[in-house]
């Protein structure tokens, strides 16, 4: 039994696939730099220094296997739980260096751009939060077709292109707040 109505499965595909892709690049960002990586917990200043390295090879692992488990249908739903739960760690996290003032730090989310921590970046995970639980979600029990397919692929490359038009805005957002207040 679950709590969590049931979705049609295109919807479950394309964001299994999409949070998929999410998290495998974001570890393998991280895990082609762990020291740099580890400097970016460490800016965090929540875990002490002797959990740093475990940690900093620990959560690319998490996101890698999560990220892989998402794909087979006999996994995706615990997958998706435990995407949710990655999630909210790293949002947690975020939070609280933004409770102590400390928005210039970059987040670590495993991009090219450095992205400063900010309130956008936390509505950015809630909403992925909540396709997380989409795909945490059964599915309903008609039958895909090919057609079916091809939507969940072409639904994954739009949120892909959303996803990054969104987090090229976040890292800009400063700088153009930079920009407007020096005359």
């Amino acid at each position: 039994m679950t709590l969590l109505p049931a979705f049609d499965p295109v919807l479950g595909h394309a964001g299994a696939a999409f949070i998929a892709v999410l998290l495998l690049s974001a570890a393998w960002h991280k895990l082609r730099d762990l020291a740099l990586f580890r400097a970016v917990l460490d800016n965090y200043r929540l875990l002490p220094a002797a959990w740093l390295p475990a940690a900093a090879l620990a959560l690319p692992l998490a996101e890698a296997t999560v990220g892989l488990l998402l794909l087979p249908l006999e996994t995706r739903a615990a997958a998706g739980w435990g995407a949710l739960a990655l999630l909210a760690l790293v949002t947690t996290a975020v939070v609280i260096n933004l409770q102590r003032g400390r928005a210039r730090i970059d987040c670590g989310c495993g991009g090219t751009e450095q992205q400063p921590l900010s309130w956008g970046l936390v509505a950015r995970n809630a909403v992925l939060g909540l396709l997380c639980l989409v795909i945490a979600a059964p599915a309903t029990g008609r039958a895909t077709v090919w057609l079916d397919l091809a939507a969940s692929l072409l639904a994954t490359l739009f949120a892909l292109g959303l996803y990054a038009l969104v987090n090229q805005l976040l890292a800009n957002h400063p700088r153009l707040l930079d920009l407007r207040n020096h005359p």
